[in-house]
């Protein structure tokens, strides 16, 4: 029994097997080998190649590649995926110093909106600093970066300020090529404010990286992949459910390599639970339910009434995208712009995307029947502090129909009978977030997005006999992307046609708890039957920003 097509998971049977798609280098073209397929001799043989291996076998020569005179490590330029990193506030910074460290990967540029700024959170107490010392080697300087000044994210989540924003990490990405002295190969990473400037200018670009803030997703993405530039996109994959539709269409047409940042569809407890649950360890599963502790930022809050200068740097109408205009003010940004309608997709839109792309594999899900939701009080803005999502999902083949209710703002599900007396309801490893499927014969629970599942009660876990490993196993998230927009044959697993279907059924759920009503769900045609959730669905897009 298979995993849906494009899913990225799909069992052995012992035979040749095709895990998706492979990339085309008609249209996104992979990194190596992009000689016209009239250029190819027979065999897959370019001519250069041909011509070049027959004149050293003539005079008796051996060909030492690039990758050996180079020495252990050594990756020629030509075998580098060239990356522009946009969006470099808190979370583009982390996930740029990721990618640098792969060698592979060659930083051309950066981008953001914002030339610069002290107010970014730190997730601990020098950790900008501290991970850009790491990743050139060395015990000293940088410390500019992390500036340590306390930050109030909630009354109860307090942290400290980073430094971010293109010139910080256009600085980084030269301190760590310079560290490399590998004469005449480095010349400097560009910095650009407006991403589309980047796209036209940039010739030397092979793929981006998109960490902006929700509402540009897929304008950005939409916008490289016409390029035909391979995207790599931070979560949610989109901040509505027409953005998602078309970020699957556009993927679809230009046969770029995509992926979404949702590291746990690569990794090893998503497979066991596939396997697990086909397999009937816990019967036909009819209820799922998962929880969160999010928010930490704010919601259920009017707009303010202030308007306050735009600090020197930042290009406030680019920041706003898409969505309508309006005056600056300093709650939005850098970090609480997730808990407003108009920039982020709330709790949901900023956890959801992980668990429910785990729930979409295991039960081979495709889109819900109905949605609806109850929250604390609803705001025009923002997004309630707690809510509860209930989605019915039909039959799917040999499986029944199913149940999947979401949690978020400490809300939790009803304690289950099987979990031992003072075993806390959460997954493992988690401060108070969770996932419990739900079979006819037992339940499983996990960390939040599927992670170190576990039969309940541990006698019945103890006593479980696993079956057979049948899927293939994941390189890694960024891996997969990175092989593909080398020419790999292999789709990566969170490609956005996959996790356009499952984003559309996240972002059905915010539209759910903004109208406060039941709502019937026609995926083929993206029609709800509400006048006011249809608006959602679709939402208005300032001249200029059209998809």
């Amino acid at each position: 029994m298979g995993c849906q097509a494009g899913d990225g998971l799909t069992q052995n049977t012992g035979s040749s097997q095709e895990v998706g798609v492979g990339v085309c280098c008609g249209q996104g073209g992979p990194v190596k080998n992009r000689e016209k397929a009239g250029n190819l001799v027979e065999g897959g043989v370019s001519r250069r190649k041909f011509i070049g291996q027959t004149a050293a076998a003539a005079i008796g020569l051996t060909i030492v590649p690039r990758r050996v005179l180079g020495g252990v490590g050594y990756v020629a330029p030509s075998d580098k995926v060239n990356i522009a990193f946009i969006g470099v506030g808190a979370q583009g910074l982390r996930v740029m110093l990721h990618f640098l460290k792969e060698p592979d990967v060659q930083g051309v540029a950066v981008c953001d909106c914002n030339k610069s700024g002290a107010n970014y959170p730190q997730w601990g107490n020098y950790e900008f600093r501290d991970s850009v010392r790491k990743l050139l080697g060395v015990d000293s300087g940088w410390d500019w970066l992390s500036p340590d000044e306390p930050l109030e994210l909630t009354h109860a989540l307090h942290v400290t300020s980073g430094v971010a924003g293109r010139e910080p990490c256009q600085k980084i990405v030269d301190g760590y090529y310079g560290t490399q002295k590998r004469s005449g190969e480095y010349h400097g990473c560009a910095a650009y404010s407006d991403f589309r400037e980047l796209l036209e200018k940039q010739k030397d670009l092979d793929a981006v990286v998109v960490c902006t803030t929700d509402n540009l997703h897929a304008a950005v993405s939409a916008a490289a992949m016409k390029k035909h530039k391979h995207v790599f996109c931070q979560k949610p994959l989109t901040h509505t459910i027409y953005e998602a539709r078309r970020l699957a269409e556009i993927a679809r047409e230009t046969g770029v390599a995509t992926q979404i940042a949702v590291g746990n569809q690569a990794s090893e407890a998503t497979r066991l639970l596939c396997e697990w649950i086909w397999d009937g360890a816990i019967g036909p599963v009819r209820e799922v339910k998962n929880w969160s502790s999010r928010p930490y930022w704010a919601q259920g809050v009017d707009r303010p009434k202030e308007v306050e200068a735009v600090p020197e740097g930042l290009d406030w109408n680019l920041w706003l995208g898409p969505a309508p205009e309006r005056p600056y003010n300093h709650v939005y940004l850098p970090f609480s712009w997730r808990g407003w309608v108009d920039f982020g997709c709330g709790s949901l839109g900023d956890m959801g995307c992980y668990s429910y792309d785990t729930i979409f594999r295991v039960l081979k899900l495709e889109a819900p029947i109905s949605v609806e939701a109850s929250s604390t009080e609803r705001y025009p803005e923002t997004y309630p502090q707690a809510s509860i999502v209930r989605y019915s999902f039909a039959a799917r083949g040999d499986m029944p129909p199913v149940k999947f209710t979401w949690y978020d703002g400490g809300l939790k599900p009803e304690r289950p009978e099987e979990l031992e007396e003072g075993r806390p309801l959460k997954g493992e490893g988690e401060e108070d977030e969770g996932l419990l499927f739900v079979g006819d014969r037992g339940k499983i629970l996990c960390s939040f997005s599927g992670g170190s599942p576990k039969l309940i009660p541990q006698a019945k876990m103890d006593s479980f006999k696993q079956p057979p490993k049948t899927l293939p196993r994941s390189p890694g998230n960024e891996r997969e992307w990175l092989d593909a927009c080398k020419g790999g044959k292999d789709k990566p697993g969170g490609n956005f046609e996959f996790s356009g279907k499952v984003t559309e059924t996240l972002l059905l759920g915010n539209v759910a708890t903004q109208v406060g009503e039941k709502l019937s769900w026609d995926r083929g045609n993206l029609k709800v039957n509400s006048e006011v959730g249809q608006k959602l669905v679709r939402p208005e897009r300032r001249s200029g920003w059209e998809l």
